[in-house]
């Protein structure tokens, strides 16, 4: 983590669930009470793949309450002196459900999609040691990667081209990788598009960058930090604990007074949904944390959407 002009460290996290030789990422369940009957989550079999359309007879979800939790998430954290910010998409039926704050927000280390998409589009293939800073970047979210990356492809020439090849209206680069600005609903659209393959980003490659997010590490590298690493699950992970997930986190110290974490991925083996959520707050690391999980929590009780 980089103080301000910052960085952001992301990257997922989660407990991780073999099938077969690919791992996937499930987010962190609520203490155990003992006693109590425990839920068991069983992993999808195979690779992700782009959401099919529903069957004509499939009942459609209606996000039903959601609007009203996400309002309630919202001021529950506006109490807690936190700014929030969340969409919300259901690639079957097209619904959206957003707390209408659409402000922007510094990425931080969400752009490393961004680098990774237009690595992989425009070539040339990856070497072996690209392979492994490739992953290091997504999997653990590695700024020195990054770094590298960013510097061989443009600079803030690749955001320009990301924003503009999926018209991310929000999206623009901001000097530094980790300053780069966008919004929730723009992050929304960049996930549901690459998944769709409406980015010109072609399926395999597109699962290249799914997969790795699918197989975040619990901390992210973090040489700012005591230690050298940061906790990831803050969130979607720990707030979809229930759920498969592949996400991209970030979070960056000081904005102003506030630390800024950001959760960002898909949601459900199918792919069905995609999420944003991002939240300023003058607090601590660790309280800046629990108040975006629990605005999670509060919008999806019980783990699952």
């Amino acid at each position: 983590m980089r103080r301000r002009p910052s960085r952001l460290v992301a990257v997922t996290a989660a407990v991780l669930a073999l099938t077969g030789c690919e791992a996937r990422v499930y987010g962190t369940p609520p203490p155990v009470n003992p006693g109590a009957p425990q839920l068991t989550v069983v992993a999808p079999q195979g690779p992700l793949a782009p959401l099919p359309e529903a069957a004509p007879d499939e009942p459609a979800s209606t996000f039903e309450g959601l609007e009203s939790r996400t309002n309630q998430a919202t001021a529950e954290a506006a109490a807690k002196g936190a700014d929030i910010t969340t969409v919300v998409l259901d690639r079957s039926t097209g619904q959206r459900v957003t707390n209408g704050n659409g402000r922007s927000i510094a990425i931080a280390s969400v752009v490393k999609l961004f680098i990774a998409d237009d690595m992989l589009l425009r070539g040339p293939p990856l070497t072996p040691d690209d392979e492994k800073m490739f992953e290091s970047m997504l999997r653990s979210s590695d700024d020195s990667a990054a770094q590298v990356f960013w510097d061989r492809n443009g600079g803030t020439a690749i955001v320009t081209r990301v924003a503009a090849r999926y018209g991310l209206s929000g999206t623009r680069p901001n000097g530094l990788w980790f300053n780069t600005l966008s919004t929730a609903a723009d992050l929304v659209r960049y996930y549901d598009m690459m998944l769709s393959g409406a980015g010109g980003l072609p399926r395999d490659k597109a699962d290249m960058i799914v997969d790795n997010l699918a197989q975040s590490t619990p901390t992210g590298i973090d040489g700012m930090m005591p230690g050298g690493v940061y906790p990831q699950r803050f969130g979607i992970p720990e707030g979809l604990y229930g759920e498969p997930v592949a996400v991209k986190q970030g979070w960056m110290c000081c904005i102003g007074s506030d630390w800024m974490h950001l959760s960002t991925g898909i949601i459900g083996s199918d792919h069905r949904y995609v999420m944003a959520i991002a939240s300023d707050q003058p607090a601590t690391a660790s309280a800046a944390r629990a108040t975006i999980t629990q605005a999670v929590k509060t919008m999806f009780p019980g783990g699952r959407i």
